[in-house]
């Protein structure tokens, strides 16, 4: 028997990204292969997970935008995207960690999304390095980490959040990245961020689900319950375009797409 939430707490709280990483494809191949015994403790305090160093934590105000024409700009914006991924890993396993009472799917699905975030992050570092540079070269921001701090103790909240709006954004904004990196003529790293991005679409799928799931074990109607979550946790401004078909795929209907739309402040 395998209990996934210990298996989190351990992939959380390891602080070297290739143990992390390492750590995270082995839990999440226990997890998939096994019976589970999941505990109905509740989760200890984890305000910071396992993290390097390296990089160095600012505000996202202070990061500069880099130009995609020097290897250092696109390198730049490799080191930002695996930061996320980074982070991807710890949220993944959060809510494996942080949730009890949960169905055994709930568990495997976001242990999946770990996995995924890890060779996500491995692949991007590995770039990086091919790049002349390694993680932890330049600055970055805790802005995903701080969402889950916000939402640990509301699963509604933590998946109509986390998935369906911080990481769905990359939905919406890695076409435009691939397209200016291809604009420069970086393919290698194009071809990296179009494998991101397609399995990114079933991460946010998964939230879609465990959203509705979730909602319907607290008789919320989801369409209105995540309308009120964006205005509760002062997220209504939001920016565009969106990418339709991707979110469409992603568990987002018409409905929920106009009513994102009626709130970008592109518009």
């Amino acid at each position: 028997m395998t209990d996934p939430r210990s298996l989190a707490y351990e992939c959380l709280t390891e602080m070297s990204p290739a143990s992390k990483c390492a750590r995270t494809l082995a839990s999440e191949m226990a997890i998939r292969s096994n019976h589970l015994s999941i505990t109905a403790t509740q989760a200890k305090p984890l305000l910071v997970p396992g993290r390097p160093l390296r990089p160095r934590l600012v505000e996202p105000r202070q990061l500069k935008q880099r130009k995609l024409n020097t290897a250092q700009g696109r390198a730049a914006l490799v080191h930002a995207i695996a930061h996320i991924e980074f982070n991807a890993i710890n949220l993944a396993w959060d809510a494996v960690y942080r949730f009890a009472g949960m169905p055994d799917a709930f568990y495997r699905d976001w242990a999946s999304v770990a996995a995924d975030e890890a060779r996500h992050f491995l692949m991007l570092q590995s770039r990086l390095g091919e790049l002349g540079f390694a993680y932890g070269d330049f600055p970055a921001h805790n802005g995903l980490w701080q969402m889950a701090i916000d939402t640990a103790d509301d699963i509604v909240a933590r998946m109509a959040l986390v998935p369906r709006v911080l990481e769905a954004r990359g939905l919406d904004v890695t076409p435009g990245m691939i397209q200016r990196l291809s604009a420069a003529g970086d393919m290698d790293t194009v071809a990296k961020l179009c494998v991101i991005l397609n399995e990114e679409v079933r991460h946010v799928a998964i939230g879609s689900l465990w959203f509705k799931f979730a909602c319907q074990q607290r008789n919320l109607e989801p369409k209105s319950t995540f309308r009120s979550l964006l205005k509760h946790y002062s997220m209504e401004r939001l920016r565009g375009p969106f990418n339709v078909s991707a979110r469409l795929d992603a568990g987002f209907d018409a409905e929920e797409i106009a009513m994102l739309e009626s709130l970008c402040t592109s518009q």
